[in-house]
């Protein structure tokens, strides 16, 4: 049974060798501190390029139309190309890998409600348009768009919260009214939620109605879709090549023309970014175990040191009656003591650092970081620094478990040693 008189031993002991002590502790605390901070770090970096990609699908691609670069069969360069709704049924048609899809047209436009106006961008498109890029309306606040509005060619319009709050003064409540756009009144079927509140979220109404209402006839501006089944950098690049083929069939241009037709994959940059932060995680567990593993080797060399200054002292006990397990379990205790201690300060003094920086994020807005990822808005590399507890007790535990075989080994041989030789050691 281990007793109180011992845990006194073994303080005595320390306080004899307090540099030693120290330093030893020193080495765990450091090494648990820079793990945590380091993984505080990659956590950080991690969640900031996931905040960047949170309003779009990583798997969305976006194409739009430019003017061509090459001459081809006659015709000349700098030719104006034109998506139509044509387009929009042929890329569904012939590439089995889209998924959603929904053709983009945007205005700028006046909306006014009684004596209350904005100008704001109105963006005409499919209900798929909600599924490609995440365009929430919770319970209460309506509906987005659907088929039969579509179908219909109702004049029906989704606000941004901007919109609402600037024509209705969060005074009345904006479903089933009508809003002016032009010389017609559409309906507020929806408010969606917009966690950024930007001046320039757009309005959403039917493609259908968009195109009777304001022209332009079967014009699209964009083209935007989600893809399945590609997942690798080769894949999205023929992907995207038998795309821009099918458009340079369709629109008479040369398919070596690679200007011609603009094309946008959230998920070939999703996977750059993805690629980047595997990297420095990969490379921060490296150096913290690195770190980690130089404070275990501090504990396991001084346990070697202390076993053999104190060689002479086991062959007294061992000479008067001490059981060799309770030499044994002397040292042990001694290597948990440490590295529990330490280690613990360490894991506190991380946690304690990451949780600040955290607090400090959010306390100057870091962490709420306007960004609507993809080739729109601003970005953030850098959100929320934090640990998890769990690996952070998961680390301190193998230190510990570490500090115990650091004891052992060395306890176990010495032990083994008879008494006589033991004594006659210097």
């Amino acid at each position: 049974m281990f007793e109180f008189n011992n845990l006194q031993e073994i303080w005595s002991t320390m306080k004899k060798n307090k540099l030693r002590t120290f330093l030893t502790g020193f080495s765990v605390t450091w090494g648990i501190f820079m793990l945590i901070v380091l993984l505080g770090a990659g956590n950080g970096l991690s969640n900031g390029i996931g905040y960047n990609f949170r309003n779009i699908s990583t798997n969305m691609c976006d194409c739009w139309t430019r003017y061509t670069t090459l001459p081809y069969k006659g015709m000349p360069t700098n030719r104006r190309l034109e998506f139509t709704i044509e387009d929009v049924e042929d890329v569904k048609r012939f590439h089995p890998e889209v998924g959603f899809i929904s053709p983009v047209n945007d205005r700028s436009d006046t909306i006014s409600f009684d004596k209350e106006y904005l100008t704001g961008r109105l963006r005409s498109v499919y209900p798929d348009f909600a599924s490609i890029s995440f365009v929430p309306v919770h319970s209460g606040n309506g509906r987005f768009i659907n088929a039969l509005d579509l179908a219909e060619r109702r004049k029906v319009i989704v606000l941004s919260p901007r919109m609402a709050t600037v024509l209705f003064r969060d005074s009345i409540d904006p479903l089933d009214k009508y809003v002016r756009i032009g010389n017609g009144m559409f309906q507020v079927i929806g408010v969606y939620e917009d966690e950024n509140k930007t001046t320039d979220s757009p309005a959403y109404i039917p493609f259908t109605t968009g195109q009777t209402l304001f022209g332009g006839g079967y014009r699209v501006d964009e083209i935007l879709f989600t893809v399945e089944g590609v997942n690798t950098k080769a894949q999205a690049e023929a992907f995207e090549n038998r795309l821009k083929e099918r458009f340079a069939r369709r629109h008479q241009f040369s398919p070596e023309d690679k200007n011609a037709i603009g094309f946008y994959s959230a998920g070939e940059e999703y996977r750059m970014w993805q690629g980047m932060t595997n990297g420095i995680a990969f490379f921060i567990w490296i150096v913290g175990i690195g770190t980690l593993t130089a404070g275990i080797v501090g504990v396991s060399n001084i346990m070697l040191i202390t076993v053999r200054e104190r060689t002479k002292e086991f062959g007294i006990r061992k000479a008067i009656g001490a059981k060799p397990s309770s030499i044994l379990r002397l040292i042990i205790v001694e290597a948990v003591l440490v590295t529990a201690v330490f280690g613990y300060i360490g894991m506190v003094s991380g946690i304690g650092l990451t949780e600040a920086i955290d607090y400090f994020m959010d306390m100057t807005g870091a962490n709420a970081a306007s960004s609507s990822g993809g080739r729109e808005g601003s970005t953030t590399v850098f959100r929320h620094p934090t640990v998890d507890l769990g690996i952070s007790l998961a680390a301190t535990g193998v230190l510990i478990i570490a500090g115990v075989l650091a004891g052992y080994f060395p306890a176990r041989k010495a032990v083994k040693i008879s008494a006589i030789d033991a004594i006659r050691m210097e």
